[in-house]
């Protein structure tokens, strides 16, 4: 084999190590492929229920709108906690609390008639008690990976949640079409019980001696370090305006059903997810790159032009190539982003700041769905995805002109990511 294409092969295979060398990581991880299955099954039931239930635009674009506030609140409080209180038993908590709402969902399906309302309301309340959770399962990444395998644990992470992405969409298209709803709700309930047998072997993850309790006032020093920090806010600003701008989840029924082709529901929400885990499995060449906003940049105006060209072709096919292409962009943008965060980001901060990530990578797809449905209300919705990902691509090439430090940002000269490195050395040799 050429010496060049042993090279290439080396900087495209996956990087394992987190794997290898943290236990915790690994039952994390483990927890974290099979929640996934049910919830990204349960992703494709409700608004495929909404549907059946009310055949409108506007009550299944809603759906994300009612779980924005919940979102939003409980996202930064969920930072603030993560920093004052065990880890652990945040997450695992949590994950008891989202076995409840998945419960909740299956035995309102099961009603002779099922209620819209219990659609929205446990929709909020189980994005809320996630909300609480992902903070959480994000600040202990610095926890229990090594400083420089932050970029192979986020390109693992990206794999675990593209190969998930994939087969669950699929696989729920299946059963709903199939067998109904209940089918998927109660396998959505299945997988959070299998889930909290693996959470609760995780170790202890207390917070620093020193940590704040969790209150409005340690929120807002949390926010007034994201704020103080251009490079940060350029992370949160693009992916917000290129999912606002760009998601359009919400339309793949009405999507499916105009192509004559409703068995090809669950591939639409699928070929994101391919196109994700190729460039997740293809990843291990961005651990070598330094410019990090940049790469952001780039990769969230790709996505938008994607679902432009989604507007446009002609047939499921080409729709499924376009959609998997946005999500390969999508994946390298998130994979630049989380980089960013888990090198730069002191510890005792970490909790507050991945509540307010979560603000910018989770309300974006919600706005975005809401916003889809109404842009196609009025006009289609080839015209809601093609208005949208011009939109997307105005706005993050905008906001890179406007936040210059965010667009220069290098991991090797950036005092953030030196100062953290230094941090983590010096705590390893101690």
């Amino acid at each position: 084999m050429p010496s060049a294409l042993k090279r290439l092969l080396r900087h495209l295979a996956l990087d394992l190590s987190p794997l290898r060398d943290s236990r915790d990581y690994r039952l994390l991880f483990g927890s974290g492929v099979i929640t996934m299955f049910g919830t990204l099954i349960t992703m494709v039931a409700v608004p495929y229920q909404m549907k059946q239930l009310t055949d409108s635009y506007l009550a299944v674009g809603l759906v994300s709108l009612a779980e924005f506030v919940p979102m939003v609140v409980c996202g930064l409080w969920g930072g603030a906690i993560a920093d004052a209180l065990d880890r652990r038993k945040i997450i695992v908590m949590s994950e008891l609390g989202l076995l409840v709402t998945s419960a909740a969902l299956m035995i309102n399906a099961m009603l002779p008639s099922p209620q819209i309302w219990v659609l929205y309301v446990v929709g909020a309340i189980s994005t809320g008690i996630g909300s609480l959770q992902r903070p959480s399962l994000e600040a202990v990444m610095q926890q229990v990976v090594k400083h420089d395998q932050q970029a192979a644990a986020a390109v693992l992470s990206s794999l675990r949640w593209n190969f998930g992405a994939i087969v669950a969409p699929a696989l729920g298209g299946l059963m709903v079409a199939s067998w109904g709803v209940t089918s998927a709700y109660v396998l959505d309930t299945l997988t959070f019980l299998l889930s909290m047998v693996l959470l609760w072997r995780v170790r202890s993850l207390p917070p620093a001696e020193d940590a704040a309790p969790a209150s409005i006032k340690s929120l807002v020093e949390g926010m007034r370090y994201a704020m103080s920090r251009k490079d940060l806010v350029g992370t949160y600003l693009v992916d917000m305006a290129a999912m606002v701008f760009a998601m359009a989840n919400a339309l793949f029924p009405f999507l499916a059903e105009e192509l004559r082709a409703p068995q090809a529901l669950g591939l639409l929400y699928s070929a994101s997810a391919v196109g994700a885990l190729i460039a997740s499995l293809t990843g291990r060449w961005t651990a070598r790159v330094r410019r990090h906003g940049l790469g952001v940049i780039v990769a969230a105006a790709l996505w938008g032009v994607a679902v432009a060209l989604t507007a446009v072709a002609p047939n499921i096919w080409l729709i499924v190539v376009c959609i998997a292409f946005a999500g390969a962009a999508d994946m390298i943008s998130g994979i630049f982003r989380m980089t960013m965060w888990n090198q730069t980001i002191p510890p005792e901060l970490r909790g507050r700041l991945a509540g307010i990530e979560l603000l910018s990578y989770a309300s974006g797809p919600m706005l975005g769905n809401a916003r889809a449905g109404m842009m196609a209300q009025l006009g289609g919705t080839r015209f809601a995805l093609g208005a949208g990902g011009v939109l997307c691509v105005a706005a993050v090439l905008s906001l890179a002109t406007a936040l210059p430090k965010f667009r220069r940002y290098d991991a090797t000269t950036d005092e953030n990511a030196l100062a953290e490195k230094a941090r983590r050395e010096a705590a390893t040799l101690a």
